[in-house]
Protein backbone atom coordinates (compact mmCIF):
# COMPACT_ATOMS: atom_id res chain seq x y z
CA UNK A 1 0.00 0.00 0.00
CA UNK A 2 1.35 3.37 -0.80
CA UNK A 3 0.34 7.05 -1.36
CA UNK A 4 1.32 9.87 -3.67
CA UNK A 5 1.22 13.01 -4.00
CA UNK A 6 -0.03 14.00 -7.28
CA UNK A 7 -1.31 17.90 -6.80
CA UNK A 8 -1.71 20.48 -4.27
CA UNK A 9 1.80 19.15 -2.83
CA UNK A 10 3.72 22.22 -1.92
CA UNK A 11 0.84 25.00 -3.44
CA UNK A 12 -3.07 24.84 -2.76
CA UNK A 13 -4.52 24.19 -5.92
CA UNK A 14 -4.91 20.73 -8.21
CA UNK A 15 -5.78 18.35 -5.60
CA UNK A 16 -5.02 15.02 -6.56
CA UNK A 17 -3.87 11.98 -4.13
CA UNK A 18 -2.96 8.47 -6.08
CA UNK A 19 -3.74 5.99 -3.95
CA UNK A 20 -2.14 1.97 -4.93
CA UNK A 21 -3.24 -1.12 -2.76
CA UNK A 22 -1.85 -3.81 -4.37
CA UNK A 23 -2.85 -3.73 -8.16
CA UNK A 24 -5.31 -1.71 -7.69
CA UNK A 25 -5.58 2.37 -7.83
CA UNK A 26 -7.98 4.64 -6.34
CA UNK A 27 -7.85 8.69 -6.64
CA UNK A 28 -8.52 11.20 -4.06
CA UNK A 29 -9.74 14.16 -5.61
CA UNK A 30 -8.71 15.50 -8.90
CA UNK A 31 -8.85 19.38 -9.63
CA UNK A 32 -7.51 21.63 -11.49
CA UNK A 33 -4.48 23.43 -11.14
CA UNK A 34 -4.38 27.34 -11.25
CA UNK A 35 -2.20 30.15 -11.17
CA UNK A 36 0.59 31.02 -14.13
CA UNK A 37 -1.53 30.09 -17.45
CA UNK A 38 1.03 28.26 -19.34
CA UNK A 39 2.40 26.71 -16.10
CA UNK A 40 -1.23 25.66 -14.92
CA UNK A 41 -2.04 24.51 -18.52
CA UNK A 42 0.99 22.40 -18.48
CA UNK A 43 -0.11 20.60 -15.34
CA UNK A 44 -3.61 20.49 -16.15
CA UNK A 45 -2.28 18.42 -18.98
CA UNK A 46 -0.39 16.10 -17.69
CA UNK A 47 -2.37 12.86 -16.54
CA UNK A 48 -1.81 11.73 -12.77
CA UNK A 49 -1.37 8.05 -14.06
CA UNK A 50 -2.68 6.08 -17.09
CA UNK A 51 -6.43 6.86 -17.26
CA UNK A 52 -6.91 3.01 -17.53
CA UNK A 53 -5.35 2.03 -14.59
CA UNK A 54 -7.52 3.95 -12.33
CA UNK A 55 -10.29 1.86 -10.79
CA UNK A 56 -12.41 4.49 -8.87
CA UNK A 57 -11.88 8.15 -7.38
CA UNK A 58 -13.54 9.70 -4.55
CA UNK A 59 -13.91 13.34 -4.77
CA UNK A 60 -14.44 15.40 -1.17
CA UNK A 61 -15.69 18.25 -2.23
CA UNK A 62 -17.29 20.34 -5.81
CA UNK A 63 -14.42 23.23 -5.97
CA UNK A 64 -12.82 23.46 -9.02
CA UNK A 65 -9.44 23.20 -7.74
CA UNK A 66 -11.05 19.82 -6.42
CA UNK A 67 -12.93 18.55 -8.91
CA UNK A 68 -11.75 20.50 -11.98
CA UNK A 69 -9.63 17.71 -13.98
CA UNK A 70 -12.45 14.91 -14.11
CA UNK A 71 -13.68 16.06 -17.18
CA UNK A 72 -10.32 15.98 -18.93
CA UNK A 73 -9.97 12.21 -17.38
CA UNK A 74 -13.57 11.06 -19.08
CA UNK A 75 -12.17 12.57 -22.07
CA UNK A 76 -9.46 10.41 -22.06
CA UNK A 77 -11.88 7.37 -21.63
CA UNK A 78 -12.32 7.46 -17.77
CA UNK A 79 -15.15 5.07 -17.69
CA UNK A 80 -15.14 4.12 -13.73
CA UNK A 81 -16.91 5.61 -10.55
CA UNK A 82 -16.67 8.58 -9.33
CA UNK A 83 -17.87 8.82 -5.76
CA UNK A 84 -19.01 12.34 -3.65
CA UNK A 85 -22.15 13.33 -1.23
CA UNK A 86 -25.26 14.04 -3.46
CA UNK A 87 -24.98 17.41 -2.66
CA UNK A 88 -21.48 17.10 -4.00
CA UNK A 89 -22.53 15.80 -7.34
CA UNK A 90 -25.38 18.29 -7.44
CA UNK A 91 -22.71 21.35 -7.69
CA UNK A 92 -20.39 19.28 -9.73
CA UNK A 93 -23.49 19.13 -12.25
CA UNK A 94 -23.46 23.01 -12.69
CA UNK A 95 -19.62 23.72 -11.38
CA UNK A 96 -18.31 21.73 -14.25
CA UNK A 97 -19.93 22.61 -16.87
CA UNK A 98 -19.36 25.99 -15.92
CA UNK A 99 -15.58 25.66 -15.55
CA UNK A 100 -15.86 23.56 -19.44
CA UNK A 101 -17.75 27.40 -20.88
CA UNK A 102 -14.68 29.76 -19.84
CA UNK A 103 -12.06 26.92 -20.84
CA UNK A 104 -13.92 27.07 -24.43
CA UNK A 105 -14.59 30.89 -23.89
CA UNK A 106 -10.94 31.09 -23.11
CA UNK A 107 -9.18 29.28 -26.07
CA UNK A 108 -11.69 31.94 -28.42
CA UNK A 109 -10.44 34.58 -26.70
CA UNK A 110 -6.55 33.85 -27.24
CA UNK A 111 -7.41 32.52 -30.91
CA UNK A 112 -9.16 36.17 -32.09
CA UNK A 113 -6.90 38.77 -29.71
CA UNK A 114 -3.63 37.00 -29.53
CA UNK A 115 -3.56 34.35 -32.47
CA UNK A 116 -2.80 31.78 -29.94
CA UNK A 117 -4.09 28.31 -30.63
CA UNK A 118 -4.99 26.45 -27.38
CA UNK A 119 -7.70 23.66 -27.25
CA UNK A 120 -9.88 23.68 -24.23
CA UNK A 121 -8.84 21.42 -21.80
CA UNK A 122 -12.22 19.90 -22.17
CA UNK A 123 -16.09 20.42 -23.06
CA UNK A 124 -19.13 21.16 -22.03
CA UNK A 125 -19.90 17.16 -23.04
CA UNK A 126 -17.40 16.05 -21.76
CA UNK A 127 -18.56 17.15 -18.07
CA UNK A 128 -21.89 16.06 -18.65
CA UNK A 129 -20.99 12.31 -19.80
CA UNK A 130 -18.52 13.41 -16.15
CA UNK A 131 -21.78 13.70 -14.38
CA UNK A 132 -23.26 10.42 -15.14
CA UNK A 133 -20.20 8.46 -13.65
CA UNK A 134 -20.87 9.94 -10.39
CA UNK A 135 -22.70 8.13 -7.38
CA UNK A 136 -24.16 10.42 -5.16
CA UNK A 137 -23.67 9.00 -0.91
CA UNK A 138 -25.17 10.32 2.19
CA UNK A 139 -22.83 10.77 4.92
CA UNK A 140 -21.98 8.36 7.40
CA UNK A 141 -22.70 5.29 4.76
CA UNK A 142 -20.14 2.53 4.09
CA UNK A 143 -19.42 2.33 0.21
CA UNK A 144 -17.08 -0.67 -1.14
CA UNK A 145 -14.80 1.64 -3.63
CA UNK A 146 -13.17 -1.29 -5.33
CA UNK A 147 -11.75 -4.55 -3.61
CA UNK A 148 -9.49 -3.98 -0.62
CA UNK A 149 -11.09 -0.21 -0.07
CA UNK A 150 -14.19 0.80 1.92
CA UNK A 151 -15.05 4.59 2.44
CA UNK A 152 -17.33 6.84 4.33
CA UNK A 153 -17.70 10.31 4.04
CA UNK A 154 -18.17 12.69 7.14
CA UNK A 155 -18.88 16.33 7.34
CA UNK A 156 -16.19 18.67 6.50
CA UNK A 157 -17.93 22.06 6.83
CA UNK A 158 -16.09 23.98 3.95
CA UNK A 159 -18.90 24.27 1.95
CA UNK A 160 -22.14 22.29 1.16
CA UNK A 161 -21.86 18.51 0.39
CA UNK A 162 -18.00 18.86 1.18
CA UNK A 163 -16.43 15.77 3.14
CA UNK A 164 -13.44 14.53 4.65
CA UNK A 165 -12.89 10.65 4.55
CA UNK A 166 -12.49 7.42 6.24
CA UNK A 167 -10.86 4.66 4.29
CA UNK A 168 -10.20 1.10 5.18
CA UNK A 169 -7.60 -1.11 3.36
CA UNK A 170 -7.18 -4.33 2.89
CA UNK A 171 -4.61 -6.15 1.24
CA UNK A 172 -3.93 -9.69 2.76
CA UNK A 173 -3.56 -9.74 6.65
CA UNK A 174 -2.01 -6.44 6.16
CA UNK A 175 -5.04 -3.45 6.96
CA UNK A 176 -4.76 0.45 7.13
CA UNK A 177 -6.66 3.23 8.29
CA UNK A 178 -6.45 6.34 5.94
CA UNK A 179 -7.96 9.50 6.73
CA UNK A 180 -8.05 12.45 4.29
CA UNK A 181 -9.51 15.71 5.60
CA UNK A 182 -10.37 17.37 2.14
CA UNK A 183 -10.65 21.13 3.31
CA UNK A 184 -11.76 21.50 6.43
CA UNK A 185 -14.59 24.17 7.50
CA UNK A 186 -14.93 26.38 10.42
CA UNK A 187 -17.36 26.01 13.64
CA UNK A 188 -19.89 29.04 13.32
CA UNK A 189 -19.95 29.44 9.39
CA UNK A 190 -23.43 30.84 8.20
CA UNK A 191 -25.64 27.78 6.75
CA UNK A 192 -23.43 24.52 6.69
CA UNK A 193 -22.91 22.11 9.80
CA UNK A 194 -19.56 22.39 11.46
CA UNK A 195 -16.76 20.22 10.65
CA UNK A 196 -17.25 16.43 12.63
CA UNK A 197 -13.84 14.83 12.71
CA UNK A 198 -13.96 11.28 11.94
CA UNK A 199 -13.89 8.85 15.16
CA UNK A 200 -12.10 5.76 15.38
CA UNK A 201 -8.21 7.17 14.71
CA UNK A 202 -6.13 6.39 11.89
CA UNK A 203 -2.69 4.91 11.01
CA UNK A 204 -2.30 7.86 8.15
CA UNK A 205 -3.94 11.55 8.12
CA UNK A 206 -3.86 13.27 4.80
CA UNK A 207 -4.53 17.07 6.10
CA UNK A 208 -4.54 20.03 4.11
CA UNK A 209 -2.57 22.92 5.53
CA UNK A 210 -3.89 26.10 3.64
CA UNK A 211 -3.86 28.30 7.27
CA UNK A 212 -1.07 26.60 8.97
CA UNK A 213 0.77 29.26 10.04
CA UNK A 214 -1.74 31.88 10.77
CA UNK A 215 -5.05 32.36 12.76
CA UNK A 216 -8.11 34.08 11.45
CA UNK A 217 -10.60 36.51 12.81
CA UNK A 218 -13.67 35.18 14.23
CA UNK A 219 -16.75 33.94 12.58
CA UNK A 220 -18.62 36.32 14.88
CA UNK A 221 -16.89 39.09 14.15
CA UNK A 222 -16.58 39.20 10.05
CA UNK A 223 -20.74 40.23 10.22
CA UNK A 224 -19.89 43.31 12.25
CA UNK A 225 -17.15 44.29 9.84
CA UNK A 226 -18.71 43.31 6.86
CA UNK A 227 -21.50 45.70 8.15
CA UNK A 228 -19.04 48.45 8.91
CA UNK A 229 -17.98 47.89 5.24
CA UNK A 230 -20.97 48.44 3.92
CA UNK A 231 -21.78 50.94 5.59
CA UNK A 232 -18.81 53.05 4.51
CA UNK A 233 -18.90 52.32 1.02
CA UNK A 234 -22.15 53.29 0.94
CA UNK A 235 -21.94 56.69 2.74
CA UNK A 236 -18.77 57.28 0.18
CA UNK A 237 -21.53 56.62 -2.57
CA UNK A 238 -19.41 54.06 -4.14
CA UNK A 239 -19.71 50.23 -5.06
CA UNK A 240 -18.53 47.45 -3.15
CA UNK A 241 -16.95 45.06 -5.50
CA UNK A 242 -16.78 41.36 -3.76
CA UNK A 243 -14.63 38.29 -6.30
CA UNK A 244 -16.03 35.90 -4.27
CA UNK A 245 -16.10 31.66 -5.28
CA UNK A 246 -19.54 30.99 -6.25
CA UNK A 247 -19.91 28.59 -4.51
CA UNK A 248 -20.11 28.85 -0.87
CA UNK A 249 -18.77 32.30 -0.47
CA UNK A 250 -21.27 33.99 -2.24
CA UNK A 251 -23.98 32.17 -0.20
CA UNK A 252 -22.65 32.85 2.70
CA UNK A 253 -22.50 36.55 1.75
CA UNK A 254 -25.95 36.98 1.41
CA UNK A 255 -27.02 34.84 4.02
CA UNK A 256 -24.96 37.79 6.57
CA UNK A 257 -26.46 40.71 3.93
CA UNK A 258 -29.64 39.50 4.95
CA UNK A 259 -29.53 38.95 8.60
CA UNK A 260 -27.64 42.04 8.80
CA UNK A 261 -30.73 43.72 7.19
CA UNK A 262 -33.17 42.20 8.66
CA UNK A 263 -31.45 43.90 12.03
CA UNK A 264 -31.24 47.44 10.40
CA UNK A 265 -27.21 47.08 10.57
CA UNK A 266 -27.03 47.98 7.02
CA UNK A 267 -28.84 50.43 4.10
CA UNK A 268 -31.07 49.04 2.15
CA UNK A 269 -29.10 48.68 -1.17
CA UNK A 270 -29.14 46.79 -4.13
CA UNK A 271 -27.10 43.01 -3.94
CA UNK A 272 -26.18 42.20 -7.19
CA UNK A 273 -25.16 38.60 -7.64
CA UNK A 274 -24.01 39.16 -10.87
CA UNK A 275 -22.41 35.35 -12.01
CA UNK A 276 -24.91 32.57 -13.47
CA UNK A 277 -22.89 30.11 -11.56
CA UNK A 278 -23.56 31.26 -8.53
CA UNK A 279 -27.25 31.72 -9.13
CA UNK A 280 -27.28 27.88 -10.09
CA UNK A 281 -25.32 27.38 -6.85
CA UNK A 282 -27.95 29.38 -4.69
CA UNK A 283 -30.42 26.74 -6.11
CA UNK A 284 -28.53 23.78 -5.26
CA UNK A 285 -28.18 25.25 -2.03
CA UNK A 286 -31.63 25.82 -1.91
CA UNK A 287 -32.31 21.69 -2.77
CA UNK A 288 -30.04 20.49 0.30
CA UNK A 289 -31.77 22.14 3.58
CA UNK A 290 -30.67 18.46 4.64
CA UNK A 291 -27.38 19.37 5.35
CA UNK A 292 -28.23 22.91 6.57
CA UNK A 293 -27.43 23.96 10.64
CA UNK A 294 -30.48 24.04 12.29
CA UNK A 295 -28.75 25.66 15.32
CA UNK A 296 -28.79 29.67 13.36
CA UNK A 297 -31.65 31.42 13.93
CA UNK A 298 -31.86 32.52 10.17
CA UNK A 299 -32.36 28.82 9.08
CA UNK A 300 -35.01 28.19 11.98
CA UNK A 301 -36.60 31.13 11.01
CA UNK A 302 -37.00 31.18 6.95
CA UNK A 303 -36.96 28.96 4.06
CA UNK A 304 -36.23 32.03 1.64
CA UNK A 305 -32.48 32.48 2.72
CA UNK A 306 -30.72 33.84 0.07
CA UNK A 307 -34.35 35.82 -1.83
CA UNK A 308 -35.32 39.22 0.15
CA UNK A 309 -35.76 42.33 -1.41
CA UNK A 310 -32.53 44.08 -1.70
CA UNK A 311 -30.93 40.86 -3.79
CA UNK A 312 -30.96 40.59 -7.00
CA UNK A 313 -29.65 38.13 -9.83
CA UNK A 314 -27.99 39.20 -13.53
CA UNK A 315 -27.89 36.04 -15.48
CA UNK A 316 -27.93 37.96 -18.80
CA UNK A 317 -24.04 39.21 -19.61
CA UNK A 318 -25.84 42.46 -20.96
CA UNK A 319 -27.48 42.98 -17.90
CA UNK A 320 -24.12 42.88 -16.51
CA UNK A 321 -22.27 45.29 -18.39
CA UNK A 322 -25.19 47.61 -17.14
CA UNK A 323 -23.79 47.55 -13.70
CA UNK A 324 -20.83 49.03 -15.13
CA UNK A 325 -22.55 52.59 -15.56
CA UNK A 326 -25.76 52.68 -13.41
CA UNK A 327 -25.01 55.10 -10.41
CA UNK A 328 -25.19 54.78 -7.34
CA UNK A 329 -24.24 52.52 -4.07
CA UNK A 330 -24.51 49.14 -4.81
CA UNK A 331 -23.07 45.82 -3.78
CA UNK A 332 -21.66 43.85 -6.43
CA UNK A 333 -20.72 39.77 -5.30
CA UNK A 334 -19.14 37.84 -8.99
CA UNK A 335 -16.93 35.20 -9.68
CA UNK A 336 -13.99 33.98 -10.02
CA UNK A 337 -13.47 34.25 -5.81
CA UNK A 338 -9.29 34.83 -6.66
CA UNK A 339 -10.48 37.47 -9.82
CA UNK A 340 -8.83 35.12 -12.24
CA UNK A 341 -11.82 35.01 -14.80
CA UNK A 342 -15.63 36.03 -15.02
CA UNK A 343 -17.30 38.72 -14.52
CA UNK A 344 -15.63 40.16 -11.75
CA UNK A 345 -12.90 41.34 -14.17
CA UNK A 346 -15.41 43.59 -15.93
CA UNK A 347 -16.53 45.63 -12.61
CA UNK A 348 -12.73 45.76 -11.49
CA UNK A 349 -11.62 47.50 -14.91
CA UNK A 350 -13.86 50.33 -14.17
CA UNK A 351 -14.04 50.60 -10.13
CA UNK A 352 -10.56 49.59 -9.19
CA UNK A 353 -9.51 52.98 -9.95
CA UNK A 354 -12.62 55.28 -8.15
CA UNK A 355 -11.32 56.00 -3.91
CA UNK A 356 -15.21 55.81 -3.47
CA UNK A 357 -15.32 52.09 -4.36
CA UNK A 358 -13.99 49.17 -1.77
CA UNK A 359 -12.75 45.70 -2.90
CA UNK A 360 -13.28 43.09 -0.48
CA UNK A 361 -11.43 40.37 -0.38
CA UNK A 362 -12.92 37.43 1.97
CA UNK A 363 -11.16 33.93 1.06
CA UNK A 364 -7.91 32.65 0.03
CA UNK A 365 -5.86 34.17 -2.73
CA UNK A 366 -3.18 31.80 -4.62
CA UNK A 367 0.11 33.22 -5.54
CA UNK A 368 0.25 34.92 -9.38
CA UNK A 369 -3.36 35.43 -9.61
CA UNK A 370 -4.89 38.68 -9.74
CA UNK A 371 -6.41 38.41 -6.30
CA UNK A 372 -3.62 38.48 -4.54
CA UNK A 373 -1.89 41.43 -6.42
CA UNK A 374 -5.04 43.22 -4.94
CA UNK A 375 -4.50 42.14 -1.31
CA UNK A 376 -0.71 43.13 -1.72
CA UNK A 377 -2.24 46.43 -2.69
CA UNK A 378 -0.32 46.70 -5.83
CA UNK A 379 -0.19 50.27 -7.53
CA UNK A 380 -1.06 49.31 -10.81
CA UNK A 381 -3.51 46.28 -11.81
CA UNK A 382 -2.91 44.77 -15.24
CA UNK A 383 -7.05 43.37 -16.19
CA UNK A 384 -7.51 42.06 -20.03
CA UNK A 385 -4.25 43.60 -21.37
CA UNK A 386 -5.04 46.92 -19.83
CA UNK A 387 -3.23 48.77 -16.57
CA UNK A 388 -5.46 50.02 -14.23
CA UNK A 389 -4.27 51.48 -11.43
CA UNK A 390 -5.59 50.90 -7.80
CA UNK A 391 -7.19 53.42 -6.09
CA UNK A 392 -10.18 52.00 -3.95
CA UNK A 393 -9.92 50.91 -1.03
CA UNK A 394 -9.23 46.91 0.23
CA UNK A 395 -10.39 45.18 2.78
CA UNK A 396 -9.77 41.95 3.89
CA UNK A 397 -11.71 39.95 5.83
CA UNK A 398 -10.17 36.33 6.86
CA UNK A 399 -13.33 35.92 9.47
CA UNK A 400 -15.00 34.48 5.70
CA UNK A 401 -12.48 31.86 4.92
CA UNK A 402 -13.74 28.34 4.48
CA UNK A 403 -10.53 27.17 5.53
CA UNK A 404 -9.69 26.13 8.95
CA UNK A 405 -7.15 28.24 10.71
CA UNK A 406 -4.05 26.81 12.49
CA UNK A 407 -5.69 26.42 15.69
CA UNK A 408 -8.76 25.17 14.16
CA UNK A 409 -6.63 22.62 12.22
CA UNK A 410 -4.88 21.18 15.08
CA UNK A 411 -7.92 20.57 17.29
CA UNK A 412 -9.58 18.68 14.30
CA UNK A 413 -6.25 17.00 14.07
CA UNK A 414 -5.92 16.09 18.01
CA UNK A 415 -9.55 14.92 17.72
CA UNK A 416 -8.96 12.32 14.90
CA UNK A 417 -5.80 11.25 16.89
CA UNK A 418 -7.48 11.14 19.90
CA UNK A 419 -10.71 8.92 18.49
CA UNK A 420 -7.87 6.14 18.28
CA UNK A 421 -8.14 2.96 20.40
CA UNK A 422 -5.24 0.48 18.49
CA UNK A 423 -2.47 1.72 19.86
CA UNK A 424 -0.59 2.37 16.29
CA UNK A 425 -3.63 5.12 15.81
CA UNK A 426 -2.73 7.16 18.94
CA UNK A 427 0.36 7.82 16.87
CA UNK A 428 -0.71 8.60 12.77
CA UNK A 429 1.52 9.77 10.51
CA UNK A 430 0.32 13.23 8.89
CA UNK A 431 0.97 14.36 5.53
CA UNK A 432 0.49 18.05 5.00
CA UNK A 433 -0.68 18.92 1.50
CA UNK A 434 -2.56 21.33 0.19
CA UNK A 435 -0.39 24.84 1.47
CA UNK A 436 1.73 26.99 0.14
CA UNK A 437 5.21 25.83 1.67
CA UNK A 438 5.39 28.77 4.21
CA UNK A 439 2.04 27.83 5.60
CA UNK A 440 3.49 23.88 5.74
CA UNK A 441 6.88 24.44 7.50
CA UNK A 442 5.34 26.53 10.56
CA UNK A 443 2.43 24.13 11.12
CA UNK A 444 4.40 21.01 10.30
CA UNK A 445 7.36 22.43 12.98
CA UNK A 446 4.02 22.79 15.61
CA UNK A 447 3.15 19.13 15.11
CA UNK A 448 5.95 18.00 15.59
CA UNK A 449 6.43 20.00 18.78
CA UNK A 450 3.52 18.19 19.92
CA UNK A 451 4.39 14.75 19.43
CA UNK A 452 3.34 13.87 15.69
CA UNK A 453 5.34 12.82 12.92
CA UNK A 454 5.10 14.65 10.02
CA UNK A 455 5.58 14.59 6.51
CA UNK A 456 5.33 17.21 3.92
CA UNK A 457 4.03 15.86 0.42
CA UNK A 458 6.15 16.91 -2.73
CA UNK A 459 5.21 16.20 -5.79
CA UNK A 460 5.53 13.04 -6.82
CA UNK A 461 6.38 11.34 -3.43
CA UNK A 462 5.65 7.98 -2.50
CA UNK A 463 4.90 7.17 1.23
CA UNK A 464 4.53 3.49 1.99
CA UNK A 465 1.07 3.02 4.09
Amino acid sequence: MELEFSGAAGEVTGSCHILRIGHRTVLLDCGLFQGKRREAQGKNRALPVPVESIDAIVLSHAHIDHSGRLPFLVSRGYKQTIWATSATRDLCAIMLADSAHIQEKDAEFLAKHRGERVEPLYAVDDATRTLERMVGVPYGKWIDVTDGVRAQFVEAGHILGSASLVLELREGDTFRRLVYSGDIGRSGLPIIRDPAPPAGGADVILCESTYGNRDHDSVEGARAQLARVVCETAARGGRLLIPAFAVGRTQELVYDLHALRRAGQIPELPIYIDSPLATDATSVFAMHPEVFDRSEALVRRTTDLFDFPMVRFTRDSADSRKLNTQPGAMIVIAASGMAESGRILHHLRHGASDPRNTILIVGFQAEHTLGRRIVERRPMLRIFGDEVPLQAQVEVLTGYSAHADRSELRRWLDAVRDGGTAEGRRHPLVCLVHGEPEAQTAFAEALRGGGYRVEIGTPGQRISL
